[in-house]
């Protein structure tokens, strides 16, 4: 019989023994995700999704949008989305002490990083962790495609929730 070793799970208290560095250090199901400063180019795109979303809230007073917040789903969940929305109501809800999102927010945005370690982890592990979580609406966008894919949850007759795939 063969067995495989235990991999280590990080958790949220690990994150505390990093350096700042200008790394992102993100968990997702205690794995940890190391990942560089990102480019211009994205952080360009990424500001611009900010602010219409930020000019809108203004505009209608009904939530707030941030760049790059801390989101806490449970100790092995941990990441650092792009852009996030959330709604005043939810986001009182949400917000710790640290002013940490430490739930699900009503929109997660994701720009892609070149590469198909980045590729994957946003279109496969964070796809899962968002659905799972009770985001109700995830953006990924791929610059180099100039296309945006919406995912937002459906429900089955059985009143279980996923996200299709899907494109707009």
């Amino acid at each position: 019989m063969t067995t495989t070793p235990n991999r280590v799970r990080w958790t949220t208290a690990d994150l505390e023994l990093f350096p700042d560095d200008g790394k992102r250090y993100e968990i997702i199901d205690g794995g940890l995700i190391v990942t560089r400063a990102p480019r211009w180019s994205h952080q360009e795109i990424t500001g611009r999704i900010f602010a219409a979303l930020d000019t809108w809230s203004q505009d209608t007073g009904l939530g707030r949008a941030a760049i790059n917040p801390g989101i806490i789903f449970t100790d092995e969940d941990n990441v650092i989305p792009d852009v996030v929305w959330a709604s005043i109501d939810r986001l009182d809800l949400l917000m710790d002490e640290a002013e940490h999102l430490t739930g699900a927010p009503e929109l997660v945005v994701e720009v892609l990083s070149p590469g198909d370690k980045n590729e994957q982890r946003d279109k496969q592990l964070k796809l899962k962790l968002y659905s799972q979580q009770g985001v109700q609406e995830y953006w990924i966008v791929d610059n180099n495609l100039r296309q945006v894919q919406v995912y937002a949850p459906r429900k089955c007759s059985a009143g279980v929730g996923g996200y299709p795939t899907g494109r707009r």
